[in-house]
């Protein structure tokens, strides 16, 4: 008889009864994987040290590599920072519950695993019900990265949870597919204005026209915390991934007629590729929303086809789809 699958023993739906073990779990320095809008977490306690060590040991993260702590509402912000500017108060009231984190300056209590030994912390409460009854039951804060291999591609339902991590995590919840898709927008204030450390699903024009003041360019040379998911090469499928404009994709598909490739694309696949090798076209959807909350599932399908290369059509140079280029931008660097 052969053995029962990762997603058969460990994916539990969300109950009160698995609630209440995933907050032991994390009490017992365990860790549990659950659903928040933008991509499953990872979560381990935030205040223990040894289910930190192990958080990062199971992710294969860096050690200087900073992780976000996962609150229950916004009243708890003082309780893990302090200096906290007044422009971070008027985003957390307006943006959370919701896919914002907020870069500050921790509290000693804060241990240095969770923040990679800087003096900030990266705070955020999803607005995922599943996430918050999970941290409402367990009464502290969850560190909780992508519940994935680091730099891989970020897990949006139970089941790619279990295909990433197996039994190396205790407890899966499964609230269903994620509605975002894509990691928070962070947002941090290393010269006490605000700035965006790394773009999500909230925009630059949001955040301004909630604070009434521009923001920080970040392209002036001011120095900033390390945060997730900053790398310049993350969010990677294992089959390479190619980024081109619609023009520059067919052509290159036409010149490796003797490869098997996958293309992720905003159009359908024309009838001069018919009978080419292509093992899979995958159409995304043509609005930014979908086109997110759908990215790492499409990637992760045409992932399996295991083609010479995932040909990845460019996305529009504007605003509502800044942060899906830059996921895009980071799967397919080649150094």
């Amino acid at each position: 008889m052969s053995s029962p699958s990762p997603a058969s023993t460990l994916i539990q739906t969300i109950t009160p009864d698995a609630l209440a073990q995933a907050a032991a779990i994390l009490r017992q320095g365990g860790l549990v994987a659950f659903p928040t809008e933008t991509v499953y977490g990872l979560g381990a306690d935030a205040c223990n040290p040894q289910a930190l060590k192990r958080l990062y040991a199971v992710k294969g993260r860096p050690k200087n590599h900073p992780v976000i702590v996962h609150i229950g509402s916004a009243d708890q912000l003082s309780a893990w920072a302090k200096d906290i500017p007044e422009a971070a108060w008027t985003l957390a009231h307006a943006f959370w519950p919701g896919p914002l984190t907020l870069i500050l300056q921790k509290k000693e209590h804060v241990p240095d695993a969770v923040t990679g030994g800087q003096d900030t912390v990266g705070l955020r409460v999803p607005s995922h019900p599943g996430a918050l009854a999970l941290l409402q039951k367990f009464q502290g804060g969850i560190a909780a990265p992508s519940a994935n291999r680091f730099g891989k591609l970020s897990p949006t339902t139970a089941t790619h949870v279990a295909e990433d991590l197996g039994h190396d995590v205790d407890l899966i919840l499964d609230g269903g597919p994620c509605t975002v898709g894509v990691e928070s927008t962070i947002v941090a204030f290393p010269d006490g204005e605000p700035r965006i450390l790394r773009p999500g699903m909230i925009g630059a024009e949001q955040i301004q026209q909630v604070l009434g003041a521009k923001l920080t360019d970040t392209k002036k040379n001011i120095p900033a915390p390390r945060v997730s998911g900053s790398l310049s090469s993350h969010y990677a499928p294992r089959t390479p991934a190619h980024l081109l404009d619609r023009e520059a994709l067919l052509q290159e598909i036409q010149n490796h007629r003797l490869e098997m490739v996958a293309v992720l694309a905003r159009f359908p696949i024309p009838e001069t590729l018919t009978g080419s090798r292509i093992l899979a076209w995958q159409q995304a959807p043509e609005n930014a929303e979908d086109y997110a909350r759908t990215l790492y599932a499409n990637l992760r399908q045409l992932d399996q086809y295991q083609a010479a290369g995932i040909y990845v059509e460019t996305v529009p140079e504007d605003e509502s789809w800044s942060a899906i280029q830059d996921r895009l931008r980071r799967a397919s660097y080649r150094g």
